[in-house]
């Protein structure tokens, strides 16, 4: 479910896996699509690794397998605990107890956020499958109060633990070297605004934030350029089109997927790192800008205000005219972007991979502790509520 490690699951998955790496206490396995192999190389020593077959790759064979294949390998494994970090993969069934995390439930709030088919799926299956979990982890409060509104999981099986930040890649260091890099590597040789996120249209709102950056370009004369960092996804071809339709197309740089190794840098040269997402069940980019010292503009839709605070420039996702007033004025207003700067690093020391994972543990105990009691049945398709 990590989509070749480019995606924010993927990100999530990563960065959990290494904090988890510190604890002693337990042993972890791994379910890898084999050609995924590779991306968890850093894992090797620290925990077992298990090689999914690639046939299980396309969609509908991965939720089978899930469905199907893993309670069987569970068993077979004697886990304790089995965790699904995906909401569309949660199993119906399993031989150990289940934890699943939710992200985000976008598509009960966002129109046309996916194909048709998985909406339906989205909006008719995945609540039947999670009223099944043994404990869900909800990365944000707003995503708990989805679960509970629109899966109808009972308070007692929702953890909510945030997203932490990787303090020891998304720190300020030098913007200097970080802009003559991104220069070379990227062509951006000016003041630019950085968006990082995939190209999914209409959910990640691009096109409203190449309609504010032409206003703000006509209005200023500005030398601003304008990146989006992010791999191609559903509605990439809208983004590209509205691209190269902008009068200031040349202004606009589409990196592409851009490799861990080079974003700390990518964050630390951007003058201004702009969020105008629809919906976000968390949102770690804006915190990941704010620990390397970019001041951040971001809508608060879904969970983004808890996650950003008081530390960003909000704005509505919707209101082209007043983000472009925000691109002007920030732009130009150094001793603000500055106190949003200070303002921002504070914000995110709040998030720390290291307390999320202790508390993920927290909840893999409590799965397995509350299945190890004599009078403890687990969630099954006999007992389970409806």
């Amino acid at each position: 479910m990590i989509q070749r490690g480019q995606s924010g699951i993927a990100q999530y998955v990563f960065a959990l896996c290494r904090a988890l790496m510190a604890d002693t206490r337990h042993e972890y396995t791994l379910f890898v699509l084999a050609e995924d192999l590779k991306l968890f190389a850093f894992v090797e020593g620290k925990m077992q690794l298990t090689t999914v077959a690639e046939k299980f790759r396309p969609a509908m064979n991965d939720i089978l397998w899930h469905q199907s294949v893993l309670s069987g390998l569970a068993k077979k494994l004697k886990l304790d605990v089995l965790h699904v970090p995906s909401y569309r993969r949660m199993p119906w069934s399993c031989a150990c107890p289940r934890v699943a995390t939710i992200h985000d439930l976008a598509p009960f709030h966002v129109r046309r956020k996916y194909s048709w088919t998985r909406m339906l799926y989205c909006r008719m299956v995945v609540p039947r499958l999670a009223i099944r979990q043994n404990q869900i982890v909800a990365i944000s409060e707003a995503t708990a109060r989805d679960v509970a509104r629109f899966l109808k999981v009972p308070s007692e099986r929702v953890k909510v633990i945030h997203n932490g930040v990787d303090h020891s890649r998304f720190f300020p260091g030098e913007a200097a070297s970080a802009k003559a890099l991104c220069a070379r590597r990227f062509g951006l040789d000016k003041p630019f605004f950085l968006y990082v996120a995939r190209l999914e249209h209409p959910a990640k709102n691009h096109t409203m934030l190449i309609a504010a950056f032409n206003q703000f370009k006509t209005s200023t004369n500005s030398e601003w350029q304008l990146a989006f960092a992010g791999g191609n996804w559903h509605g990439a071809d809208q983004i590209h089109k509205t691209i190269e339709q902008s009068p200031f197309a040349r202004e606009i740089r589409s990196l592409g997927f851009v490799p861990d190794a080079y974003l700390p840098d990518l964050y630390r040269a951007a003058d201004l790192f702009v969020y105008p997402s629809l919906f976000e069940g968390f949102g770690m980019p804006p915190i990941e800008a704010m620990a390397c010292g970019c001041p951040v503009i971001s809508s608060a839709a879904g969970s983004l205000g808890e996650v950003i605070g008081q530390a960003a420039v909000r704005i509505d996702p919707e209101n082209v005219d007043a983000l472009a007033a925000h691109l002007s004025d920030l732009s130009a207003n150094a001793a603000r972007r500055d106190q949003m700067r200070a303002a921002g690093l504070t914000q995110a020391a709040r998030f720390d991979w290291a307390r999320t994972a202790a508390k993920t543990i927290e909840v893999y105990e409590c799965a397995a502790e509350a299945a190890a009691r004599p009078n403890h049945r687990l969630i099954s398709e006999k007992h389970a509520p409806v």
